[in-house]
């Protein structure tokens, strides 16, 4: 099953990714934002390329991306579909000359990702998928399904940012060693850390340290189409309603089917 902005949406992450590599490790100029985090020329390339594209697509489906997001709470409230967008996931990394940094897009309807698409720049590798749609990696013009791994391989892998933790996600994964054993810890930066667990290259991505809706969501959408899911503590589905601040609460992403699920949870809870 597909969807018929899919095709449209891949394409436009594709250019917004060729419009980010002139940028890349060249002497770029870097411009701190309220919150603190760093904006380049490259983020707003990569925006205006979405956002201009993504209007033309449907101009009845407004954008909200983390380059423009000073829309009011009592308008966002009013939408009940839109393009949830970081033009350039993974600035940081960006900076460094990391090659993990991504475009992500996902259109969100009533609070829940129909679809996500992930692409990263360096490579021109893609992912794609959502609830219900399945999800699929394009790799050099060669577009193949994935999925999670429901068990773990020789060693329970665990996805981690190399920039953001928190004491409590340590003390989660100090547990999850006590349970599984000694831990495969994979550190990787931007929305790469869901699609390695939607390709079943690892097992789980805890998160109780903050991000944005647009870090997350469309990479949820392709970790949702590949088997996978993304909890909050109270074990809901990791959703995107309308509210006064875009945080994501702590999270956990796992396959829908693991038979640790509860454990996980159970001890997530504890921690944080």
């Amino acid at each position: 099953m597909s969807h018929p902005l899919l095709p449209a949406v891949i394409e436009l992450v594709g250019l917004a990714g060729q419009a980010i590599l002139p940028f890349w490790r060249a002497d770029v100029a870097v411009v701190e934002k309220a919150d603190a985090s760093p904006v380049t020329a490259a983020d707003l390339a990569a925006h205006r390329i979405l956002a201009d594209g993504l209007a033309a697509l449907d101009a009845g489906i407004p954008v909200l991306s983390e380059e423009a997001a000073d829309i009011p709470l009592a308008e966002r409230a009013a939408w009940e579909r839109w393009w949830l967008v970081d033009p350039l996931d993974g600035t940081k990394e960006f900076i460094s000359g990391s090659d993990e940094f991504t475009v992500n897009v996902a259109l969100i309807e009533r609070g829940r990702v129909v679809f996500g698409v992930v692409g990263v720049p360096v490579t021109g590798r893609c992912y794609l998928g959502g609830a219900g749609l399945g999800a699929w990696r394009i790799d050099a013009g060669v577009r193949e399904p994935i999925a999670v791994r429901v068990a773990p391989a020789q060693a329970f892998t665990l996805v981690a940012s190399k920039r953001h933790s928190s004491p409590a996600q340590e003390r989660l994964l100090a547990g999850l060693g006590e349970r599984f054993g000694e831990l495969q810890l994979a550190n990787i930066g931007s929305s790469l850390k869901f699609c390695l667990l939607a390709e079943g290259a690892a097992d789980c991505y805890p998160r109780l340290a903050p991000t944005s809706q647009w870090d997350t969501a469309a990479a949820q959408g392709v970790l949702e189409g590949a088997g996978g899911e993304v909890l909050d503590l109270a074990g809901e589905p990791l959703g995107y309603a309308a509210r006064e601040s875009f945080l994501n609460p702590s999270f956990l992403a796992l396959p829908a089917a693991a038979a640790w699920r509860g454990e996980l949870l159970e001890l997530a809870r504890a921690l944080d």
